[in-house]
């Protein structure tokens, strides 16, 4: 009796911890698909800020000798 106590309750826990693992991977596919989305635009905005540099003059200087 004693060795079929843990047996009866991992097989009424195993739903429950079920449920938990695939709570627990669908939060970490988001949050691998939210990071993959965040370096994307961050690149997007590093070669739109290079390019902006690249166009427009980058000391103060430059605009006083008007």
């Amino acid at each position: 009796m004693r060795r079929l106590r843990p047996l009866v309750f991992l097989l009424f826990a195993a739903p429950a911890l079920n449920g938990c693992l695939a709570i627990g991977a669908a939060g970490l596919a988001a949050d691998i698909a939210i990071g993959t989305v965040g370096n994307t635009v961050e690149a997007a905005v590093d070669v739109t800020g290079a390019a902006i540099d690249i166009v427009t003059p980058g000391d103060d200087d430059e605009d006083d000798d008007r």
